[in-house]
């Protein structure tokens, strides 16, 4: 998919569930690892990220898309526009945009790390590793042990 499309898309969406036009931009942001996409609001930019649309398609990307533009239009409106308010709530029910989006499937694969504490055998993972001599649990501060 490419920019022109992009924003074709984005526009067909606001005025189908918003009956609002979108009047800046969205792009693609290469850059985002963790998220579907972010509103920028400083700059009032939308951005998504890519791998969502090559691993989970089309309809991954308009709920996305459809999540930012809540973030944009509550913005534009002056009404609060953040995940915690309840008007943001509100309106990702009225128009079926999904709170979160999930994991991607190319992340889901990838290696984690298991560790336990040795002496209250509470069990945590991480992507990266860490240095088992200079950390210790945080409920009770005894070692932590890789397994």
């Amino acid at each position: 998919m490419d920019q022109q499309t992009l924003e074709q898309l984005t526009n067909e969406l606001s005025e189908q569930y918003f009956h609002k036009p979108f009047l800046d931009h969205v792009t693609f942001n290469r850059r985002l690892r963790t998220t579907g996409g972010r509103y920028i609001p400083a700059k009032r930019v939308i951005e998504i990220n890519p791998k969502y649309v090559t691993e989970l398609g089309e309809d991954a990307l308009k709920g996305i898309i459809k999540h930012e533009l809540c973030h944009y239009h509550l913005h534009i409106e002056d009404k609060p526009y953040h995940h915690r308010s309840a008007e943001f709530r509100r309106l990702l029910q009225v128009t079926g945009a999904p709170r979160f989006c999930g994991p991607l499937p190319s992340e889901a694969t990838k290696k984690r790390v298991i560790y336990q504490c040795k002496d209250c055998r509470a069990q945590f993972e991480r992507k990266r590793r860490m240095d088992t001599k200079r950390f210790r649990c945080g409920r009770c501060g005894g070692r932590i042990k890789e397994i």
